[in-house]
């Protein structure tokens, strides 16, 4: 192998490995400067807003199980037995990661390997749409919010929309913790 396919195979094992060693993000309060986990805060007698951050391999369909499960844990420790979504939203942030080849030595500047992005900048020598590739990793990081009204047996009676919540605990489950 040459010197910059050798590189590039490097990298591409090194990060296979950490993605390796991701999980996704457990189910459990977000403490001071972290990232990820869950939050609420009561807006008013009745009402809370909850969230729930995930990491970049936290798939959406788990980040917004976890915003249901914390959502009927509140209305629960608020001594209501159901509740509905008064709003209810999933954000993604994607982020996108370029690893470059480098080239041989340059023959314009006569330096040794030099990064050549595929869009450079020609009059530096870049080589535009003929320059060496680019490798993308792109990771998206999911947050689900919403605000829950919380409702006693008789209000639920007459709202279509009321989930129970001892049934959405039943039924959602948070995933178990990775082994040590």
């Amino acid at each position: 192998m040459t010197q910059p396919t050798l590189w590039k195979a490097s990298i591409l094992v090194l990060l296979a490995v950490l993605t390796g060693c991701a999980t996704p993000a457990p189910y459990a309060p977000r403490g001071p400067g972290q990232q990820t986990g869950y939050t609420d805060r009561q807006l008013a007698p009745n009402r809370w807003r909850v969230t729930f951050t995930g990491n970049s391999v936290t798939p959406r369909e788990q980040v917004e199980d976890d915003l249901l499960l914390r959502a009927a844990e509140v209305t629960l420790a608020a001594g209501y037995s159901h509740f509905l979504f008064d709003t209810r939203d999933t954000n993604a942030q994607t982020n996108v990661t370029a690893f470059p080849e480098y080239g041989p030595p340059d023959p314009f500047w006569g330096r040794g390997w030099r990064f050549r992005p595929r869009w450079g900048y020609a009059g530096y020598g870049g080589f535009g749409a003929f320059g060496p590739d680019v490798d993308i990793m792109t990771t998206t990081r999911y947050q689900a919010y919403g605000e829950i009204v919380v409702l006693n047996d008789d209000q639920a009676a007459k709202e279509p929309r009321a989930l129970d919540a001892h049934a959405v605990i039943q039924h959602v489950t948070p995933p178990a913790a990775p082994p040590v």
